[in-house]
């Protein structure tokens, strides 16, 4: 199959989520050639706000593969990735990610998250999410303990 005969997939998976009562967003998952997963956005059904088509996808693909790697893949989508999908894609180790429809596109629908793409540029204490570090007195060793038990 071809990048169009994928993307056209998303599209189509994203299409019949609309008509299930969800949001148009969806993905397929492809590694050296072959389909390893296909999601929806699910928010719609689950109430969680992670349910993405995207990050769907890869816990589908993650679970069914036994592996967190999901090195060389590309992700298909039906819609620009949020700021989320793209990190947990990147942390998986997917090499590309197309989308149909970009968040110019989505913008006077309410689906662009161009604004927290935005609010990454900023310090991290001018964001309006607030993240400071608190360690605990005393804490220490934790990034020690999880190596010693990896060796």
């Amino acid at each position: 199959m071809s990048d169009e005969q994928y993307m056209r997939e998303a599209v189509e998976l994203a299409r019949a989520n609309i008509n299930a009562g969800g949001a148009p967003f969806g993905a397929v998952l492809v590694r050296d050639g072959k389909i390893i997963a296909r999601a929806v956005n699910e928010v719609h059904t689950t109430n969680d706000p992670t349910a993405h088509a995207e990050m769907q996808a890869i816990r589908q693909a993650s679970h069914a593969l036994a592996t967190p790697d999901m090195s060389g893949a590309v992700m298909y989508a039906s819609g620009h990735p949020c700021p989320m999908c793209f990190a947990a894609m990147h942390r998986c180790g997917i090499r590309a990610a197309y989308f149909a429809y970009s968040n110019e596109d989505g913008e006077p629908f309410g689906m662009s998250t161009a604004a927290i793409y935005e609010e990454f540029k900023r310090e991290p204490q001018a964001r309006a999410l607030q993240m400071r570090a608190l360690r605990p007195t005393g804490e220490q060793g934790l990034y020690e303990a999880w190596q010693a038990l990896q060796s």
